[in-house]
C-alpha cells in the first residue's frame, strides 16, 4: 500500500531492471510519519544517553554489563518493535523497524548485540516457531527478559553452511534429540539465554531446534579475542549429547536451510540500515574534526582534499538510504498485501522479504561498502590521531570490517544477486530474456534520434535506462555464451553484479531527488541533485569498467568490438565538473557540522 498513491505497487523482486519506476511511487527518507521520526530520535537519545558514554566498559565486556543495556533497550520496547502486540511486541510496521536499526547502527559492539538479539535470535521463532514455542519464547525475548542467540556457523562451514558436521540423534525413548558438535562466532553467545542451532537429523536433513541455557550437554566456551567488537559476546557453543526436547524443533525436520536463508534475507537489509547509522555518526565526527582541526592556520575542512572525503561520505550515505527505505516500502506494502489475503503474520513476511532478496543482498554489499569508506577516510582526515584509541574513529574502523563477512559475505552476495535474477528469469519469475533481445537488435540497429524528453531530470532519466541496457547487454550475452558455465564463472557474475549494484542505487537516488522537486520545485533540491549528478557520473565509469571486464573475459573478435561498442554507447555522459559539485555537497556538511541524522 503506497502512503503517496494510496494504491499498492505491484513490483516484483528485479522487476525494476526491466521496467521503468515513477518516482511518484517510490517511498522516500522524506515521507516518514512523525511518530516514525520519534521512534528515530529515540533511539539517537538512547545512544548518547545509555550507550556512548559507557562504550570503554562495554569494550572491555564488563560482566552483567551488555545484558543490563538489552534490559534497557526492552524497556523501551526497542527489542520487539515489528513483534505483534499479542506476543508482547509493539506491532509496528516494517519501516519503523528498519528504523530502529538504522538509529541504533551508530553503537559500535552494543549494535551488534541488539541486532542479533533482535533478528537472528528473535525471528527464526517468531517466524517458523509453532503457537506454542511462540508463546514460551517470544515475549520474554520481546521485553529483553531472555537474550536470544543463533548457531549456524562452525569451523569448517561458514558460507558453505549446509556442510555444518554438528548432528542430531533421536533417543532411545523418542522424548529428546541429542546434539553432538560444535558451533563458532555466536554473537551473543556468552550470555544468551536461547538459541536457534542447526544440525543434521541422522548427519543427513539439515534441521534447526531451539536450545536453552541450561539443557543437559550444552557448554560454551570463552570470549574470542577479536579485532573490533570487542564489547559483542562471541563464542564457540559445544554439544555433547545435549537434550532437546523433541518439541523444541523448530520447523520442520530437513528443513533447516529454510529458516537459514529466510532470516538472512532480513538480517542483510537490516545490516545495511545499522552501517547506514553508523555511517552517518562517524562521517559526523569526521566533519566535526575538521571543522576544529587547524594546519597552516586554516581549518582542514577548508581544504579541497578534504572537501572531497567529506563530499563522498555524504554521497555514499546518502544514496544508501534512498535505496534501504525504497525497498523497507516495498517489503512493507508486500507484507500488508498478503496479510489482507488472510496469510498469517510470520508466513507474510517470510514471502514478502524473499520477495525482495535481490534487493535484500544488493543492500547489504552497498551498505556494509559504504560504511567502510567512511570510517576509513574519518581515520584519514584525523590523521595521527586517527591512529589512537583516544578518539572514537579508530574503534569505528575496526569494527566495521566485520560487516564485509556478517549476513553472508559481500563475495557471496554478489554471487547470489546475479543468480537470483536468472533463476527467476528462468522460472518465468521475472521476462528478462524479451528486454534483453530488444537490447541485441539495437545494437544493430539505427540509433533512434526522434524527439527526446527534455524535462527536468530527463538526462538522468535517460542515463539510468541505458546502465539498465548495458547490464541487460553484457549478461544477456554471458548467458548466450557460456550457458551452464556461467555459474563457474564468479569475477564474471560479481562484475555484473557490481553493475546491477551501481544502476539500483542510482535509480534510487533519481527517484527520491525527482519526488523532492516535485513537491519543492527544483531550485530547492540543489543539494540533493548536485548528490545525484555526481554519483551518476561517476557510477557510468564503474558500470563501463565493470562492463568491459566481463565482456572481454567471454567474447572475442567481432562479438566483443560489438558489444563493447554498445557498452561505450551506454555508458557515455556529457562533460560535469564534479570537482564544483563536490565542493557544493561539502560546504552545506561542513556549515552543518555533521551529517544530518
Amino acid at each position: 500500500m503506497s502512503t503517496v498513491t494510496g494504491s499498492v505497487i505491484n513490483i516484483k523482486g528485479g522487476e525494476w531492471l526491466i521496467r521503468e519506476s515513477e518516482a511518484a511511487d517510490s517511498f522516500i527518507p522524506e515521507d516518514f510519519q512523525e511518530e516514525q521520526l520519534m521512534v528515530k530520535d529515540m533511539c539517537a537519545s538512547f545512544l548518547d544517553t545509555e550507550i556512548l558514554p559507557l562504550i570503554d566498559r562495554i569494550d572491555k565486556l564488563e560482566p552483567g554489563l551488555m545484558p543490563s543495556l538489552i534490559d534497557k533497550a526492552g524497556q523501551m520496547g526497542l527489542l520487539g518493535t515489528a513483534i505483534p502486540e499479542a506476543l508482547g511486541g509493539l506491532g509496528k510496521d516494517f519501516i519503523t523497524s528498519t528504523l530502529v536499526n538504522e538509529g541504533l547502527g551508530g553503537g559500535y559492539s552494543f549494535s551488534v548485540a541488539m541486532a542479533a538479539h533482535t533478528g537472528i535470535g528473535t525471528l527464526p521463532i517468531l517466524y517458523f516457531g509453532t503457537e506454542a514455542q511462540k508463546t514460551k519464547y517470544i515475549p520474554k525475548l520481546a521485553s529483553g527478559e531472555w537474550k536470544g542467540s543463533y548457531g549456524l556457523t562452525e569451523p569448517n562451514s561458514g558460507s558453505d553452511a549446509l556442510s555444518a558436521k554438528t548432528t542430531a540423534t533421536l533417543s532411545g525413548d523418542g522424548k529428546y534429540y541429542l546434539l553432538n558438535g560444535q558451533k563458532c562466532w555466536i554473537t551473543n553467545g556468552g550470555f544468551a539465554d536461547v538459541f536457534t542451532v542447526f544440525a543434521k537429523v541422522d548427519g543427513e536433513k539439515f534441521t534447526a531446534f531451539i536450545v536453552e541455557k541450561n539443557f543437559e550437554g550444552f557448554t560454551r566456551g570463552p570470549e574470542e579475542h577479536k579485532m573490533g567488537i570487542k564489547g559483542s559476546s562471541t563464542v564457540q557453543l559445544y554439544f555433547q549429547d545435549c537434550k532437546v526436547p523433541v518439541e523444541n524443533v523448530l520447523g520442520e525436520i530437513g528443513k533447516g536451510h529454510i529458516i537459514a536463508f529466510n532470516i538472512l534475507n532480513i538480517g542483510r537489509l537490516k545490516l545495511c540500515a545499522a552501517a547506514l547509522g553508523g555511517g552517518k555518526r562517524i562521517a559526523g565526527i569526521a566533519i566535526e574534526y575538521a571543522n576544529t582541526r587547524e594546519q597552516f592556520k586554516t581549518m582542514i575542512s577548508q581544504f579541497g582534499a578534504i572537501k572531497n572525503k567529506i563530499a563522498e561520505m555524504g554521497i555514499e550515505i546518502w544514496v544508501a538510504e534512498s535505496a534501504l527505505y525504497r525497498v523497507s516500502k516495498w517489503i512493507e506494502d508486500k507484507e500488508q498485501e498478503l496479510l489482507a489475503d488472510g496469510k498469517p503474520f510470520n508466513e507474510a513476511a517470510l514471502a514478502a522479504a524473499e520477495e525482495y532478496a535481490i534487493e535484500c543482498a544488493m543492500l547489504k554489499v552497498f551498505g556494509s561498502e559504504m560504511l567502510n569508506y567512511v570510517v576509513d577516510e574519518s581515520v584519514q582526515i584525523h590523521g595521527g590521531n586517527g591512529f589512537s584509541d583516544e578518539y572514537m574513529v579508530s574503534r569505528a574502523y575496526r569494527d566495521s570490517r566485520i560487516n564485509r563477512i556478517f549476513e553472508g559475505t559481500n563475495e557471496i552476495n554478489r554471487l547470489l544477486t546475479v543468480d537470483m535474477i536468472l533463476k527467476r528469469g528462468l522460472k518465468g519469475r521475472l521476462d528478462i530474456l524479451t528486454p534483453a533481445k530488444n537490447v541485441a537488435k539495437e545494437l544493430v540497429s539505427i540509433p533512434d534520434f526522434g524527439a527526446s524528453d527534455d524535462g527536468p531530470f530527463s538526462a538522468e532519466k535517460k542515463l539510468i535506462i541505458q546502465f539498465k541496457k548495458a547490464i541487460l547487454l553484457t549478461a544477456g550475452a554471458a548467458v548466450q555464451k557460456l550457458m551452464t558455465k556461467l555459474e563457474s564463472e564468479q569475477e564474471i557474475l560479481m562484475h555484473i553484479a557490481d553493475m546491477v549494484m551501481i544502476t539500483f542505487h542510482s535509480e534510487s537516488a533519481l527517484l527520491r531527488v525527482i519526488k523532492l522537486s516535485s513537491s519543492r520545485g527544483e531550485e530547492a533540491v540543489s543539494f540533493e541533485s548536485d548528490i545525484l549528478r555526481t554519483f551518476l557520473y561517476d557510477s557510468a565509469d564503474k558500470i563501463d569498467k565493470n562492463g568491459k571486464d566481463a565482456i572481454n573475459a567471454f567474447a572475442e573478435g567481432d562479438e566483443q568490438r560489438m558489444l563493447l561498442m554498445g557498452l561505450k554507447r551506454f555508458t557515455k555522459t556529457n562533460p560535469f565538473n564534479s570537482k564544483e559539485s563536490k565542493r557544493r555537497i561539502a560546504d552545506k556538511l561542513i556549515a552543518l557540522g555533521k551529517y544530518p541524522l
